[in-house]
């Protein structure tokens, strides 16, 4: 039996050409302003910033380094350099995991934390200013749907079945013996989360 044909592919109309053409540029350059504006205001590039966010949004701030990965969409000789750049630093802590010696798990300290802080405003700025303030109000529900249809087929099945949700920098540590703690008592650390609603 022969193969199946594939399916026909139409040229692009000339919206559907403009729309993508305007996205290419724009998977190119932003990302590359936004950590430009990130690493002149505050000495973090977005990468790290990102990596702070996500272990900021984690239970007890701390995730396995595959799952951090999986969060900040980088490969694990990157996120390897990113955590222990940031280790040098004090931002963040790495240890073996308490039940898998192959494991690392990777926490953010009360200075990455804080640092994390201080950073918000000048990213949020520039996400308002690069973004949101060059798009119609009246089109974003509209437009974070559709987008959200473009985005979610590309994540991972590992993205796709850790439910990780955004939520505010602080977090309530574990009770001594839950989670990655492996019975260790963990830091209090001081309650920063009036500073924003939510980690970009």
């Amino acid at each position: 039996m022969s193969p199946q044909s594939p399916e026909p592919t139409y040229p692009l109309n000339n919206d559907e050409e403009r729309l993508w053409r305007a996205l290419q540029r724009m998977l190119v350059a932003l990302p590359r302003a936004l950590d430009e504006d990130l690493l002149c205001a505050t000495g973090l590039s977005l990468t790290q910033y990102i990596v702070l966010a996500n272990l900021s949004e984690a239970d007890g701030n701390s995730l396995r380094m595959t799952e951090l990965a999986t969060a900040a969409a980088l490969s694990a000789s990157r996120i390897t350099r990113v955590v222990e750049h940031l280790r040098d630093q004090g931002l963040v802590t790495k240890r073996r995991h308490c039940t898998d010696a192959r494991g690392y798990v990777a926490e953010l300290t009360e200075a990455g934390l804080l640092r994390l802080a201080g950073a918000y405003p000048a990213h949020l700025a520039s996400a308002r200013r690069r973004v949101m303030d060059q798009l119609d109000p009246a089109l974003l529900q509209r437009l974070a749907g559709q987008m959200q249809l473009v985005a979610d087929p590309l994540a991972s099945p590992c993205e796709r079945g850790a439910g990780h949700r955004e939520r505010p920098v602080r977090q309530e540590r574990p009770a001594a013996g839950d989670g990655d703690g492996c019975g260790e008592e963990p830091p209090r650390y001081p309650d920063v989360s009036s500073y924003r609603e939510a980690v970009i």
